[in-house]
């Protein structure tokens, strides 16, 4: 009688790129970064779960459905239920400090935000997936992370008002006017707004405070005549994330 062996196929791929890391204790290796920087919108989810199969229903009556259910869920959201989706919960939060009892809420002090934790379905689908690593990316300058500093979320949101921090390399903004840092809604390009208030600024990181930019999904953009070297670069260069950031 043979031996039997269960074998647990990887079902998904994802492709990756590997970054010098300049994290303390972590100098000379590399950490990786998915090299797919598309976002899916609701259609598109729609239409391939219309087209992958499994879907009986019309794809017009699905993107319709899925609209009104994330507006309920906003909705329960909004009024301080959590959401328990499965795979994910989301569950809103208050930030900042009440100096005593009777203190109002402030919305620039006490700014709400919603946290996503994953579930054991979603820790399992991890599980399952394999990582393709396509080797070293194009490092002459890069921006690899979006700190907000007071929620300490990590490349995923950020809150007007809120301090925050970029991370990458050779990044510092040098030069004369367009030089300096944006935030560039996906949707609306030319709609991108200036991060004005910039307190620290180094090849390696810079740390300001978000402006107000009309809940938008956007990317971060830094423009700047800044070379490896002390002379200036003639024609400034252009650094955009590879990830989006949304605002709240």
């Amino acid at each position: 009688m043979s031996d039997i062996y269960q074998v647990k196929e990887k079902m998904h791929k994802m492709r990756a790129k590997l970054y010098p890391s300049y994290l303390p204790g972590t100098e000379g290796g590399y950490i990786a970064r998915t090299s797919n920087e598309a976002s899916v919108t609701i259609e598109d989810i729609c239409a391939s779960m219309k087209n992958r199969g499994g879907y009986d229903g019309s794809y017009e009556e699905a993107v319709k459905t899925l609209r009104h259910f994330l507006k309920e869920m906003m909705y329960q959201l909004a009024d301080g239920f959590s959401a328990s989706l499965d795979y994910f919960t989301v569950h809103p939060n208050i930030g900042g400090v009440f100096k005593t009892a009777a203190e109002t809420c402030d919305r620039k002090k006490h700014p709400i935000t919603f946290r996503f934790s994953t579930l054991a379905k979603l820790r399992d689908l991890a599980m399952n997936i394999e990582v393709e690593v396509e080797g070293i990316a194009e490092t002459s300058s890069y921006i690899d992370q979006f700190v907000d500093l007071e929620e300490d979320m990590t490349n995923s949101l950020i809150v007007a008002g809120h301090g925050f921090s970029v991370h990458g390399h050779n990044i510092k903004i040098e030069g004369d006017d367009p030089c300096g840092m944006y935030f560039v809604p996906v949707d609306d390009p030319a709609q991108k707004v200036q991060v004005e208030r910039i307190l620290e600024n180094t090849p390696s990181k810079i740390t300001a405070i978000a402006p107000y930019i009309n809940n938008s999904v956007f990317r971060v953009e830094i423009v700047t005549q800044s070379a490896q070297g002390k002379t200036l670069l003639k024609t400034p260069r252009t650094i955009i994330s590879p990830f989006t950031i949304e605002d709240l």
